[in-house]
């Protein structure tokens, strides 16, 4: 039985999102902790909060199933484009830089790992 965990409108590019999320793609929840807590983006902070997230919605899916950080896996993590907001910056000559500020939505999944 798998869990999720959604982050919506994370005030980060989705390119600097999916950077972290490539580096704990398919690990255990404690190896995937171990680097987040090592990394130095900042997009690690929101990671971590949301894998939490998702292994606590285990636990409670769950509750009958003793399920350690090591007894878990991330089976899916994606980072989706979320709104744009639009902003204008004063250039010369009377003209407007247009400034984007780009948001995110995080999805994690995480499930058993199956013995060998």
């Amino acid at each position: 039985m798998q869990a999720k965990a959604v982050l919506r409108h994370t005030p980060t590019s989705p390119r600097k999102m999916r950077i972290v999320a490539g580096l704990i793609r398919g690990k255990q929840v404690d190896q995937a902790k171990a680097i987040l807590m090592n990394s130095t983006k900042a997009a690690s902070r929101n990671v971590m909060q949301t894998l939490k997230s998702a292994v606590a919605n285990y636990t409670q899916k769950n509750p009958d199933e003793r399920a350690g950080d090591n007894d878990l896996f991330i089976k899916e993590i994606f980072v989706d484009e979320g709104p744009t907001m639009k902003r204008m910056l004063p250039a010369p000559m009377g003209r407007a830089y247009r400034i984007r500020k780009r948001s995110n939505h995080l999805t994690i999944v995480v499930d058993k790992v199956n013995p060998v």
